[in-house]
């Protein structure tokens, strides 16, 4: 698939953008006619008496459902916008956009997940983030004319930015690295084994002391997610604060690594009625409780924003430049294959995982396997393999705010 810098776009891809369009707007109408109803339902005082607790038990349920109306809402706009581009031809505003669309689709599935869990739904959300980054990179004028013979002059690029010790780096200056998939996925893929690897050792140093315990937060392979996403995110928040004060980026580390800490512990609970970390016992400096985790529940600390915000300072000012010149040293005839490879691998892994651990919440909730997906994890990843493999992990199915699991036990045992 590819569309041309000038000129119009191949059928099939304006086809595609009518396809948006549509879609976009009979959803915006769904959304539209469903709001007008319940408005007049309500103004008209209506017979029937409808409790939104009979729906939703809980009040974060209630605010993770109207973040997904919302999210659903803005998606629609960006749906169209795309649509729009790809109907006029526009291959830059096509790929800005349809990278819009990947995010939002990335916060609906997350929504997804707290509210019911592993789905055929979910499943198509997968496979459609992941064509929507191949038709972004795809429709991206640069890496067009990449594949049109550029190759070799940013390898030149390269072996001269490897020779003033810039290899990775943003040669414009406007930020310390280049910011593409090659570079982020390989840092998501380093960081991930980096992390776990820091959590054994902190485990058996510091947390108990002398006591092996595997932190692994994938279903295979050697991997903490977690701090694979969490320099993600720092290396971009810092990206162009990498030559400021090192207050600022002390600040703005320990924000972005706390507060992504947080969110994951929220969308873990919420999802699968799990807890991997609890800071609520956390004291300042044992003289009065920390203020931080007793906001977010124990889910980060003063301590660990702390310790977020050094790393981050470690992290750019030290591990970074290494970081990305391991990265670019793999040969140009190796990096797209292996790029390609090793990210379906590890899409592969986090859709297993998140299968295995959805299982898990069910059948922790007495719902029996019904389907050969359910009865695949229960014959090779039942409770026991479950707890040995997520040693850090305790699941507590009355913390998830998901209604689905509920409903199937009560109707499995009537």
């Amino acid at each position: 698939m590819g569309g041309p810098e000038d000129g119009k776009f191949a059928l099939g891809l304006r086809i595609y953008g009518w396809w948006l369009t549509v879609s976009g707007w009979l959803t915006l109408l769904a959304f539209g006619l469903a709001g007008a109803a319940l408005t007049a339902y309500y103004l008209l005082d209506g017979p029937f008496d409808i409790e939104v607790s009979d729906y939703i038990d809980s009040k974060l349920a209630l605010i993770l459902t109207a973040a997904a109306t919302v999210a659903a809402v803005v998606e629609c706009v960006i749906m169209l916008k795309v649509g729009r581009s790809l109907r006029r031809s526009v291959p830059r505003r096509a790929a800005v956009w349809s990278r819009w669309l990947v995010w939002l689709e990335a916060i609906s599935l997350a929504l997804s997940f707290m509210l019911s869990g592993f789905s055929t739904t979910a499943l198509l959300s997968f496979v459609e983030i992941i064509a929507l980054i191949i038709f972004s990179t795809a429709l991206d004028p640069a890496l067009i004319a990449e594949r049109r013979g550029k190759r070799a002059h940013d390898q030149a690029v390269d072996l001269d930015a490897a020779a003033h010790g810039m290899l990775g780096r943003d040669l414009s200056g406007k930020g310390f690295m280049r910011v593409d998939f090659f570079n982020v996925f390989w840092m998501f893929f380093t960081c991930s084994i980096l992390g776990l690897l820091l959590e054994i050792v902190w485990h058996v140093t510091v947390v108990d002391p002398g006591v092996y315990q595997d932190r692994a937060g994938l279903l295979v392979g050697p991997f903490s997610p977690i701090y694979g996403f969490g320099a993600v995110l720092v290396s971009l928040a810092l990206n162009r604060l990498y030559n400021k004060n090192p207050v600022i980026t002390f600040v703005v580390a320990g924000l972005v690594g706390g507060g992504f800490e947080w969110a994951t512990a929220v969308f873990m609970r919420t999802s699968f009625g799990i807890t991997a970390w609890n800071y609520s016992s956390y004291t300042l400096f044992g003289l009065c409780p920390d203020p931080v985790a007793g906001l977010t529940g124990g889910d980060t600390s003063t301590f660990f924003l702390a310790m977020w915000g050094v790393l981050g300072l470690v992290w750019v000012k030290l591990i970074l430049p290494v970081i990305l010149r391991g990265i670019n040293a793999i040969p140009w005839r190796l990096r797209y294959g292996a790029t390609a490879v090793f990210a379906a691998l590890m899409i592969a892994d986090g859709l297993l995982t998140l299968g295995s651990l959805d299982c898990w919440f069910e059948r922790t909730s007495g719902v029996q396997p019904s389907t050969p997906i359910e009865w695949f994890f229960a014959e090779y990843c039942g409770d026991d393999f479950m707890a040995n493999r997520f040693q850090s992990m305790t699941i507590d199915t009355s913390d998830s705010t998901r209604s689905d699991t509920a409903a199937r036990a009560v109707s499995a045992t009537a």
